[in-house]
């Protein structure tokens, strides 16, 4: 009984010494360990941080390059715009400028065709003055001679309205023909019907009023006596 007391007092007394060496044992090794993880960690650190700065970096400049992004577009629509409107305002001066030119044109045009017009009919005017100057005011009782003025009367009136009728002609206006034509309402305007036994029905015998044409269209129509049929 005394050896089995010894041995557990023995036991015991070693134990701790045990311990105590396998803790000698694993020292070094914990703390190579715990130095490691130590040397990791504040490597760790600065990364982290520099992490978390680039994170809020990004957090700060998404924004401001979204605003950037609409600044950009907002002064592209404003220059476009100004170009569009300067556009606009060019082709409204031009279609103003244009609108001025026609009128002035026109009525250029105008000036110079009825120029034209009125420098044909001096022509007329001056005829109609000759044949006014063949005649005498003198009363004379010569037969002969009254009737030569007055065949020289009825010459230079038709020569006048030769002149005329060509003058008119050179700008567009032209006599309607309508003795013996068949009667048109297009160009005709009928004041009276009268029987002609020589003649053709629904045909025009008489003109009282000398109808034209201006450049191919209507300009008045000729009154004139259509032979009535028979009924």
């Amino acid at each position: 009984m005394l050896r089995n007391v010894f041995r557990s007092q023995t036991l015991r007394a070693t134990r701790p010494a045990v311990i105590s060496a396998r803790a000698l044992a694993v020292s070094p090794l914990a703390q190579r360990s715990i130095r490691f993880y130590s040397e990791e960690a504040k490597k760790e650190a600065p990364k982290a941080e520099e992490a978390k700065e680039e994170a809020a970096k990004e957090e700060n400049s998404e924004p401001k390059d979204e605003l950037t992004l609409c600044k950009e577009q907002l002064e592209a629509a404003q220059k476009e715009r100004a170009q569009f409107k300067d556009h606009y305002l060019r082709a409204i001066a031009d279609f103003r400028n244009l609108q001025e030119s026609t009128k002035r044109e026109i009525k250029k045009s105008k000036e110079l065709a009825l120029k034209s017009f009125a420098k044909d009919l001096l022509e007329t005017a001056d005829t109609f003055e000759i044949a006014l100057k063949t005649l005498t005011k003198e009363e004379t009782s010569d037969t002969t001679k009254k009737l030569k003025e007055l065949d020289d009367l009825v010459e230079g009136v038709q020569i006048t309205q030769n002149m005329f009728l060509n003058a008119l002609k050179r700008h567009g206006l032209e006599p309607i023909e309508a003795i013996g034509e068949k009667f048109d309402p297009n160009v005709h305007e009928a004041t009276f019907e009268v029987p002609q036994p020589d003649k053709e029905p629904g045909t025009v015998f008489f003109v009282q009023q000398q109808g034209y044409y201006l450049n191919g269209r209507v300009l008045r129509p000729a009154k004139v006596g259509v032979v009535k049929g028979e009924d």
